[in-house]
């Protein structure tokens, strides 16, 4: 008991070890954590590291689902299967699906013009859309150069997980 009582004071009185320090602080690089604490006795030294972003796209907040009547000339028409056989076609091109749940926005406000219409150049990494998911809005980018084809979703529509939303030429 009494050597415990002597490590605990000789610990408060020596300086901290800084190779201890540094060596998690490595460990915080190697591992990409951001934070790392460990424990020694009565000693505890945590180390922790800021995550910075690049900068961050700013968004208009998520219109309110009443007051949000969606653009009549930019909206896709819902989706409906025809009754006859022979109209369905084919589509041809990449769909850009959905990665989570949630509502899609065509455009980042009601006023906005809309992030893209049928036959737009995009480039890889544009934003197509914007899904909304728990009060988060979700920028939905294009996989790769291309044009739009088709916009499958309307505005302020829910979607599902793997739903396709934008059909890029092929």
């Amino acid at each position: 008991m009494a050597e415990s009582k002597t490590s605990a004071a000789r610990l408060k009185n020596d300086e901290i070890d800084t190779a201890l320090v540094r060596g998690l602080a490595d460990i915080l690089n190697d591992t990409d954590l951001t934070e790392i604490e460990v424990e020694r006795g009565d000693l505890k030294i945590r180390v922790a590291r800021e995550i910075t972003m690049a900068a961050p796209i700013q968004y208009a907040p998520a219109p309110v689902q009443a007051a949000h009547a969606p653009a009549p000339t930019t909206a896709a028409p819902p989706l409906s299967m025809p009754s006859d056989p022979a109209t369905i076609v084919a589509k041809q091109g990449e769909e850009v699906k959905s990665p989570m749940v949630g509502t899609v926005y065509l455009q980042a406000s009601p006023e906005a013009p809309p992030f893209i219409s049928v036959g737009d150049k995009v480039k890889k990494g544009q934003t197509l859309l914007i899904v909304e998911a728990m009060k988060t809005m979700n920028p939905i980018q294009s996989p790769r150069d291309g044009v739009v084809v088709e916009v499958l979703v309307g505005d302020a529509q829910p979607v599902e997980f793997g739903e396709a939303l934008v059909l890029l030429e092929a």
